[in-house]
């Protein structure tokens, strides 16, 4: 089925996202969720399009969130689908850092200063474990996909008037550089990163799609060109869920974001 969207306005969104996605005019649209309208599905797609940088922000594992009466916590993984000269997003810290020395720093605002902010490009894609300090700045427009759960802690906003949850994102943050290896560039068919929460791929051509698992339902996001489940097709701006075992078909101009548990 192709999953419902749901539109969020944002003060650092934007209001020139290209009409495909169908974004009310005048709207500066930050992000679009993909849902199915009913019980949530196990993984959050989102297209996020970014005019200001946002909060420097940490996520919970499963277990701190539990310990504190949620559901689940967040890991996500990232793809950048287009940036502007100049672009950034933050991720880790540049140092090792004690949870007295991340306090101090984001009330006095050195975290930002703190932050490893790396240069991006259309193609880039970072894995995000929970406890990974992280910013996204102005000027990218990227898909993330994300275990469906809205908890996010922040440390610093640089200065706007809204919540910061201090003790919380101290507490569940890890200090620390990013090293992660499920990120770089994407080419080709590949997979993208694996975890125990979700799985992502980039797919171009049915070589790509013999790659995907068939014993379980995928979440389909074209970047160009469409998809074909059944009998509902797609193209950018839409998100399909195949359940397991569908036939899929794409087009000889299809880019394509698949993930999975």
């Amino acid at each position: 089925m192709k999953l419902a969207k749901q539109m969020m306005a944002k003060p650092w969104g934007r209001d020139d996202i290209a009409a495909a996605f169908g974004a009310p005019a005048g709207e500066r649209i930050g992000e679009i969720w993909y849902g199915s309208g009913g019980e949530p599905l196990p993984l959050l797609v989102k297209w996020l399009f970014t005019s200001e940088r946002l909060s420097i922000q940490v996520h919970p594992s499963d277990a701190q969130a539990k310990s504190r009466g949620l559901p689940s916590g967040k890991e996500e993984c990232w793809y950048i689908a287009s940036a502007e000269p100049g672009a950034v997003l933050g991720i880790g810290t540049k140092q090792p850092m004690s949870a007295e020395e991340l306090r101090a720093a984001a009330l006095s605002g050195e975290i930002e200063r703190l932050m490893d902010w790396k240069s991006v490009q259309a193609g880039d894609y970072f894995y995000v474990p929970a406890g990974t300090i992280h910013a996204i700045g102005p000027g990218i427009t990227l898909v993330e996909v994300q275990q469906y759960a809205d908890v996010t802690y922040r440390l610093y906003d640089y200065g706007r008037p809204r919540e910061l949850h201090l003790e919380d994102a101290v507490a569940v943050a890890s200090a620390q550089p990013y090293t992660d290896a499920r990120s770089g560039r994407a080419s080709g068919n590949m997979l993208l990163a694996q975890s125990p929460h979700l799985r992502m791929w980039l797919i171009q051509d049915e070589v790509g799609l013999a790659m995907l698992p068939g014993d379980t339902a995928l979440w389909l996001t074209p970047l160009s060109g469409s998809v074909t489940v059944g009998r509902e097709s797609g193209g950018v701006g839409d998100c399909l869920y195949a359940a397991a075992g569908c036939q899929i078909d794409c087009d000889s101009q299809t880019r394509l974001l698949v993930a999975a548990i």
